[in-house]
């Protein structure tokens, strides 16, 4: 009897506790956490830069400036905001990734400073899992140089070389765009930037496309599209990397009234040849570090001795030689840049004939990832001529500083 009722009683135990195990088992079932995806909004990121400069310490000739670099350059200059930028990017589908870049810092006229304004707003639409092939509508960089695609932000020289830049002033323009890389290559031109190695970032080996030509935030005035196409391949010889590449763009630039002297001759439509080819060569800093580039063509300038703008031969190039080290768990990098440019610059007044020959000599301290300070010593000679100033040379020397915040 009493074996019997012992039976019944461990039945029962084993019986409760079968139970109460399932019961905890729905329980866990019931507040385990139900992965999701994250909603395309969850993902943006957002980051930016601000840059702060003085250009007038010994400073031997106030005449001397230029207006595509920095216009705190010479007289009245003082210290001054040259870039406030904010980045917010993200993908909103594994093939559909956009990117918009404002700039807090840009100047309206010559007495009215810190507007907003559009620099990038584009996006891209990859056409395979990899986004290896990606066509890109937008305003964004055109394809042309390797300093024009390279960031302001991890750029060594505190401006980019007249020629080069002034091909594609503001480096941008609205069009459509394709690019091709292969995943290995994509992964590549991010760690060149990643590493601090001052890359471009990834603008494909080939490179082609259609935009208005007028340069950014400017309306078309032609109904005739830009082209331009660019082939680049990064290669590593043993624990150098160095990057060729070979660009070029075709079209025709219709000048704006507002870049119109009164009383400079100029053709009935306003429209010049607008076309030129570049080479580049990169040694990427590891420590060592060689950029050069070389580019020719035919654009508008103006003539002093006709008084008009009519298409000339434009050519120029620079060298910058650098050398990155560490020192205390910081980086420095000093570098020595020589640029030089005969041509016009087609989005200043009449086209303005130059002639540059210049040096510098300067050094990036990085102290920490969000702050950099850059000094630069600089000999420069510059003549800039349009209807309203000729024979105008302009020799001179001066120490620019910069600081800046990335964030």
């Amino acid at each position: 009897m009493f074996a019997s009722n012992c039976r019944v009683i461990l039945l029962a135990l084993c019986l409760l506790i079968g139970g109460f195990r399932s019961q905890i088992t729905a329980q866990d079932k019931a507040v385990e956490p139900v992965k999701q995806e994250k909603k395309w909004y969850e993902t943006i990121q957002l980051r930016g830069y601000l840059q702060f400069r003085y250009n007038r310490l010994l400073e031997t000739n106030s005449k001397l400036r230029c207006e595509q670099c920095d216009r705190s350059w010479g007289e009245n200059g003082g210290f001054f905001i040259r870039r406030a930028r904010l980045v917010f990017s993200g993908y909103i589908h594994k093939n559909v990734y956009f990117y918009i870049q404002p700039d807090l810092a840009i100047n309206a006229s010559s007495n009215s400073q810190h507007y907003f304004q559009i620099r990038d707003a584009y996006f891209d639409i990859g056409f395979d899992a990899d986004n290896t092939f990606k066509l890109r509508l937008g305003q964004s960089k055109v394809p042309f140089g390797f300093e024009n695609l390279q960031s302001s932000q991890v750029r060594l020289a505190l401006d980019r070389a007249d020629g080069i830049n002034a091909a594609v002033a503001n480096e941008r323009d609205m069009g459509a765009f394709l690019y091709y890389a292969p995943k290995t290559v994509k992964e590549l031109f991010s760690k060149l930037v990643k590493d601090g190695l001052k890359g471009s970032g990834d603008y494909g080996i080939f490179a082609f496309g259609l935009y208005n030509g007028q340069t950014a935030n400017r309306p078309e005035l032609n109904n005739k599209p830009h082209w331009v196409a660019r082939v680049s391949y990064p290669i590593k010889l043993g624990n150098q990397i160095i990057e060729p590449a070979a660009q070029m763009y075709r079209g025709s630039y219709v000048m704006n009234t507002d870049q119109l002297s009164n009383g400079v001759k100029y053709y009935t439509d306003r429209s010049y040849t607008d076309r030129q080819t570049a080479f580049s060569m990169v040694l990427y800093p590891q420590p060592f570090g060689i950029q050069a580039e070389y580019h020719y063509g035919r654009g508008p300038r103006y003539n002093p001795v006709s008084d008009s703008i009519t298409v000339q031969d434009v050519k120029g190039g620079y060298v910058l030689v650098s050398y990155k080290s560490q020192v205390s768990g910081m980086t420095i990098i000093p570098f020595t840049r020589y640029q030089f440019l005969d041509g016009g610059k087609k989005l200043e007044l009449d086209a303005r004939s130059h002639t540059v020959r210049e040096l510098e000599l300067g050094a990036e301290l990085q102290l920490s990832k969000s702050l950099e300070i850059t000094a630069e010593y600089v000999f420069s000679s510059r003549r800039f001529e349009d209807h309203n100033n000729r024979d105008n040379l302009q020799k001179g020397r001066l120490l620019r500083l910069q600081a800046q915040i990335n964030f």
